[in-house]
């Protein structure tokens, strides 16, 4: 497990706003991993500090491009196939938010012949219009969970910082 400073989470998490501080704590797990996960570094990080990163993607990811660019951008092994999803829900206890999750896993698998294609950028931007469901599932993680989620998620690692860092 990835251990950062308690002290200075505590004074982060009372100065910057929940996805501030969110990239903050994964800041540090991917500094102490060596700036990327890998097959051999991802041993590193504890179950909980995966979930978190993982949520931190989601939040990178969507808030720039949506679920589709999370998927193109190789995001979806990690974030859709591992444990997140459960996590989400049985740990986190967010089952709305779980469920959105489960609904973008269903999409992917449905799609992942053509998400998985190389494309130019206007191949890649046109998946907007042709995978409507993919890209109103990003809508609603923004319009309908992100502003609950972050923060609990923040609150959730200052609370229990022996499983976070």
């Amino acid at each position: 497990m990835v251990q950062l400073d308690k002290e200075q989470v505590r004074e982060k998490y009372e100065t910057l706003d929940s996805i501030g501080f969110i990239e903050w704590v994964t800041d540090g797990y991917l500094a102490a991993v060596g700036g990327a996960l890998t097959e051999e570094n991802m041993e590193m990080l504890s179950a909980e500090q995966h979930a978190v990163l993982c949520y931190r993607y989601v939040l990178d990811e969507v808030m720039e491009g949506g679920f589709i660019q999370l998927i193109m951008n190789g995001y979806a092994p990690y974030v859709l196939e591992g444990p997140f999803p459960m996590v989400v829900k049985k740990e986190w206890g967010m089952k709305d938010f779980s469920k959105l999750l489960y609904e973008v896993k269903k999409e992917y698998h449905k799609h992942q012949e053509e998400l998985s294609k190389d494309m130019d950028e206007d191949e890649f931007m046109a998946m907007y219009e042709q995978l409507e469901e993919l890209n109103e599932l990003g809508d609603d993680f923004l319009d309908e969970h992100q502003e609950e989620v972050s923060p609990a998620v923040a609150k959730m690692i200052l609370e229990n910082l022996e499983k976070f860092v």
